[in-house]
């Protein structure tokens, strides 16, 4: 725990998470799979490098400063709920890849990890949407779940209630999300960990 929090890696955290609270603030949707007010980022790009080179609970801490500097430059329009679902689903995609990073640090390794990490967040937002954030923008904003499902059915006739919504329309986004965001990883980390292991040996 001592290593965790050395000079090097409070640095580290800090920069990623900020990264990552900056880059929530560019959305985007992903059309013909999720109605267009589920937007994706790529904000878990820099928490997934970081846990990579950090490990799995430096990852959970830099997931929860990111979603924090997002709140505090954006304000929240969820009352936290929807920022606290999106901590949970960016954990879940986080924590599996970083783990098993750890155990098997090799290219195999890390497809196994972000294989296994996209499963856990499409998972996730099934049951969060399911469960939390569906009811509550219900009840909440006083969005009909009626409007909802048709705008999912709009994409996807197979849409006729919340649980199927969650399954063809919510699934697939994370893990369309957890693809782009495991590639572009793949792209960046070998010399982005490269860069920082040369600095921590000067």
């Amino acid at each position: 725990m001592k290593e965790l929090f050395n000079t090097k890696n409070l640095v580290l955290m800090a920069v990623f998470a900020a990264l990552g609270g900056v880059l929530m603030l560019w959305e985007f949707p992903i059309p013909f799979i999720a109605p267009g007010f589920y937007e994706m980022d790529l904000s878990e790009v820099p928490v997934l490098i970081g846990s990579f080179i950090a490990g799995p609970v430096a990852g959970v801490i830099m997931e929860a400063v990111k979603i924090i500097i997002k709140i505090m430059i954006k304000g929240t329009s969820t009352a936290y709920v929807g920022d606290f679902a999106n901590f949970c689903i960016g954990c879940c995609f986080i924590v599996p890849a970083s783990i098993i990073y750890k155990k098997i640090k090799t290219k195999k390794g890390a497809l196994i990890g972000v294989c296994a990490g996209t499963v856990f967040m499409a998972v996730a937002g099934v049951v969060l949407n399911y469960f939390i954030m569906i009811p509550f923008y219900v009840k909440a904003f006083g969005t009909p779940l009626d409007g909802i499902l048709a705008a999912g059915k709009s994409i996807n006739p197979l849409v006729g209630s919340k649980l199927s919504f969650t399954i063809v329309c919510v699934a697939p986004f994370n893990i369309i999300k957890g693809v782009i965001d495991s590639i572009i990883t793949f792209l960046l980390y070998k010399r982005i960990s490269t860069f920082i292991k040369s600095i921590g040996h000067k």
